[in-house]
């Protein structure tokens, strides 16, 4: 079923998703870079086609499975971007299991320790509600703590965007462990 709902134009689709998505968070020389690979050699980069297909498990709700494609995507050589993280990181949380959700913390921290790439605010905010939600807040705070040392924290108006509607414990935490306030 994955696979029938990206024939046609599908992949391409997905690889508009991951240049707005590049390109709105902040990541605009490797949207440019997407870009170029697309045109310049005329077919679509491994990273764009097993990204899709990881985004589409995720959208049908099954984490796990999008798990296994992107361990397979590693095994393949194939490194994963920013928009790749996000993808997998929100359906890990989504999926409100509680080992998958601490996977997700996992992943924050390859992106970051491995890869050098700073996580969206929506990121950021989701990881720590999801430890929350399963009991795990402390972590919750050690992965905000870890971006604020290592000066990877959002723009606060994003991550005020992030927890728009949101009051409580989750708002105060974050703002409080990422700026401060």
């Amino acid at each position: 079923e994955v696979f029938h709902n990206m024939r046609g134009d599908g992949l391409m689709n997905s690889a508009v998703k991951m240049f707005d998505g590049l390109s709105k968070d902040g990541l605009t020389h490797e949207a440019l870079e997407l870009f170029s690979q697309i045109k310049d050699k005329g077919q679509m980069p491994d990273v764009v086609a097993h990204t899709a297909v990881i985004e589409a498990y995720v959208n049908a709700g099954q984490a796990k499975e999008a798990l296994k494609v992107y361990m397979r995507m590693l095994a393949s050589g194939v490194l994963p971007n920013a928009y790749t993280y996000n993808v997998l990181i929100k359906g890990l949380v989504a999926s409100g299991d509680a080992k998958l959700v601490k996977e997700a913390k996992t992943y924050v921290e390859e992106m970051v320790e491995k890869r050098g790439i700073k996580p969206s605010a929506a990121v950021c905010v989701g990881v720590y509600e999801g430890l929350m939600k399963v009991g795990l807040e402390e972590e919750g705070k050690e992965v905000l703590e870890m971006l604020k040392s290592k000066g990877l924290v959002p723009e606060e108006e994003k991550v005020r965007d992030a927890l728009k509607n949101k009051r409580g414990p989750a708002f105060r935490t974050v703002m409080n462990v990422l700026y401060g306030k």
